[in-house]
């Protein structure tokens, strides 16, 4: 199986042996593609000390993980239907106001904005939530919380009643949506956000499903992406590449405001033995492979 980008160069992720089969499958009507899960990540950023611009908090997931095993990610997770529910403590823009920006309604806004700040709390320790909308939480070791929310024990809605705490929607800039494409066996409809590292916290060292956890300027993650030291799917890489141009951290969530936050859905085109995996819009992703019938 011959596989390779625009270039000719290999990607940086892997080319999973059950593509052929499945897009074929897809193709021909024989395979109906799994609903994508929705979820929410966090580009989690604080300013470098030189002149690269911010640098961008990225987890290597184990390799045992069944998603991305290996590659460099952002700290994320699906969606909890119960935060759709939920009377939340809120602060910043209102769910109907993130509804317009998401492109959904104001139910599923509330509980995708909600994940963001869960999973952030949940994988990175850092907690975008405070006693009202101008402060922050005060630091403290939230390990057993953190663990209760991670195995669905507590919900995030009960946890901000607990601690009198109200989510900060402010710190959250709206910035991509990915779509998994239709032949994967895992699907996830991925809305992306990015955040200022609150003053007084710090990230977590070691996570759970992470076996590596690190702080890279975005210059220097694209390179690692290119020169095959880092691991990464399309949409990271290419978020990534989106902030090679912000010069700090908040320019980040200033950038956030003007972008268009639509679905980016790769699609496969099979012509003989031909494959050709594309993102309208995103040309330098695209995987184009021969695969022998």
């Amino acid at each position: 199986m011959d596989h390779h980008g625009p270039s000719g160069a290999a990607p940086s992720f892997p080319m999973p042996p059950s593509w052929p089969a499945r897009i074929r499958a897809v193709a021909a009507g024989e395979l109906t593609p799994p609903v994508p899960k929705p979820s929410a990540t966090v580009v989690l950023l604080r300013d470098g000390a030189g002149d690269d611009g911010p640098q961008a908090y990225l987890l290597r997931r184990r390799t045992s993980m069944a998603f991305a095993g290996g590659m460099y990610a952002y700290p994320g997770g699906g969606v909890d239907p119960r935060d759709a529910e939920a009377e939340l403590g809120w602060a910043g823009p209102s769910p109907a106001e993130w509804a317009e920006r998401l492109g959904v309604d104001a139910r599923t806004a509330q509980a995708v904005v909600c994940a963001a700040v869960r999973e952030t709390f949940e994988e990175a320790g850092v907690l975008l939530a405070g006693p009202d909308a101008t402060t922050m939480a005060e630091p403290r070791d939230w390990t057993a919380e953190r663990a209760a929310l991670e195995a669905h024990e507590l919900s995030f809605a009960d946890f901000l009643r607990r601690h009198r705490l109200v989510l900060r929607s402010d710190l959250l800039g709206g910035w991509a949506r990915w779509v998994t494409p239709e032949f994967e066996e895992r699907r996830y409809d991925t809305w992306f956000f990015v955040a200022v590292l609150p003053a007084g916290q710090d990230a977590a060292q070691q996570v759970g499903e992470a076996d590596r956890v690190a702080w890279l300027s975005p210059a220097e993650a694209v390179q690692g992406y290119t020169d095959g030291r880092y691991g990464m799917l399309p949409p990271t890489v290419t978020v990534l590449r989106e902030l090679l141009g912000v010069r700090t951290a908040a320019g980040a969530l200033t950038a956030a405001a003007d972008r268009k936050v639509e679905p980016i859905v790769g699609r496969a085109e099979l012509v003989g033995d031909r494959m050709t995996v594309r993102w309208s819009g995103y040309e330098e992703l695209t995987i184009d492979g021969i695969f022998p019938q």
